[in-house]
């Protein structure tokens, strides 16, 4: 673990202490911009709804299209299996 000293707490000047600063700032105004972006594509998914769509499928298509073929194949056999096991396919 670090201490204090290793990190520049005393030094202000250190090249950790500004290399840590640095670390930070860059963390901040990524969480800044992703909060915007969140927005925005609620905002894409109220505009989408407005226009007719169903915005619970638009979120499974994209979550969908997020996964490789072989994985989305696989969910889709289990998927399937359980379905016919419980009478429903």
């Amino acid at each position: 673990m670090s201490t204090p000293e290793a990190i520049g707490q005393g030094d202000p000047s250190s090249v950790a202490a500004d290399q840590l600063k640095s670390i930070i700032d860059r963390i901040e105004r990524l969480e800044d911009e992703k909060v915007g972006i969140a927005g925005d594509i609620k905002d894409v998914y109220a505009e989408a709804g407005a226009n007719g769509f169903d915005v619970k499928t638009l979120r499974k298509i994209v979550a969908l299209r997020r996964k490789d073929h072989d994985e989305r194949q696989e969910e889709e056999a289990l998927l399937e299996t359980y379905l016919v096991a419980l009478g429903m396919a």
